[in-house]
């Protein structure tokens, strides 16, 4: 194959015909994420959804989409929670470019692409860091496109950045001294921009592993997973590749889609809001009814990870309402730092 870009090599170790999602690997094999975690994640999405339907005057059909669903777990788990009357007129759809699963209900509708026009609830958790990007270097030469062999994950510098690339550079992630890196999350941003420019009315949620303009790394963030382990970013299909997410840029493009508010905050403190505190039962209950009490102690331990602010709950969250306004509940949610 030769060397390629960092977009290339991503693109086609995770989506090619060989590739790491084309061949149907499922992430529960590979890193565990908050809906593989516990229920209480779906069960917060739920209270979520009913506030959403509850601002769209309980329209005929509501729209729940799954991007990058993933074995497509997601919307099932979020239908049992929410009350009969709102799970019957729920139109699930798990967007994802692996196989179909044989267990999924046929109730599911299963796309490579989100529907045309969407009203209801979108998330996306743990997509937009496997959209393919590629990384630049900042070498005596100027910013330089960085090249990678994808059966070793050696990498060598390139060309220059693109207009538009340097561009977002420039606004998102400017490189102040050589040897810096920065992945360039132009891709993304559009990602999620189509994603957005397809609400017609209701809220788009984003969850994924992300940082700021304030707090960039140096050094970026390409990543590899296998089998519960981190291993070297090498792009030959054995593994997940994945990057953090500027959400703070794709927030900018959901703006420029079409959304009319926005909040950009952390999963713990969005699922605060929500109801998910992590709480343990007080001791008494212990005396009163052993088997509750052990049920409660459990479900608080499911949600202090959920809410863990050095592992999931430090994921950030996107939120972005079209022709509504974003649920109450999330009014509580604390405004991430910019």
């Amino acid at each position: 194959m030769g060397w390629v870009t960092w977009r290339a090599g991503m693109q086609g170790a995770l989506y090619g015909e060989e590739g790491f999602y084309r061949r149907g690997e499922r992430p529960t094999a590979h890193f565990r994420t908050s809906v593989h975690a516990s229920t209480r994640f779906a069960g917060a999405l739920a209270r979520l959804l009913t506030e959403i339907d509850a601002s769209l005057g309980h329209p005929p059909r509501v729209d729940l989409v799954d991007v990058g669903a993933g074995c497509g777990r997601l919307p099932l788990q979020i239908m049992a929670a929410v009350t009969p009357g709102l799970a019957a007129r729920i139109v699930p759809t798990a967007v994802e470019v692996a196989p179909r699963p044989d267990e999924l209900p046929a109730g599911v509708a299963w796309r490579a692409e989100p529907p045309a026009e969407i009203t209801g609830m979108v998330v996306a958790n743990e997509w937009l860091d496997n959209v393919p990007l590629d990384v630049v270097e900042l070498t005596p030469r100027g910013p330089r496109v960085m090249l990678v062999d994808p059966a070793t994950g050696a990498e060598r510098p390139g060309q220059r950045p693109a207009d538009d690339d340097r561009e977002w550079l420039d606004r998102w992630w400017p490189l102040r001294e050589p040897g810096d890196r920065a992945e360039v999350g132009l891709p993304r941003c559009l990602a999620w921009g189509s994603v957005v420019g397809r609400m017609r009315r209701g809220v788009a949620v984003a969850v994924d592993y992300a940082h700021s303009r304030g707090s960039r790394p140096a050094t970026g963030t390409l990543t590899g997973y296998r089998d519960g382990h981190v291993v070297p970013p090498v792009p030959d299909g054995s593994c997940d590749i994945t990057a953090h997410v500027a959400l703070d840029a794709c927030a900018a493009h959901g703006v420029k889609a079409g959304a009319d508010a926005t909040l950009l905050t952390t999963q713990r403190s969005a699922l605060r809001a929500l109801g998910v505190t992590g709480a343990k039962p007080p001791i008494e209950l212990a005396h009163q009814d052993p088997q509750a009490y052990v049920a409660a102690l459990c479900a608080a331990g499911e949600e202090a990870e959920l809410i863990d602010p050095l592992g999931l709950g430090g994921f950030g969250w996107l939120a972005q309402a079209v022709g509504t306004a974003l649920p109450e509940s999330l009014t509580g949610a604390h405004p991430a730092e910019a």
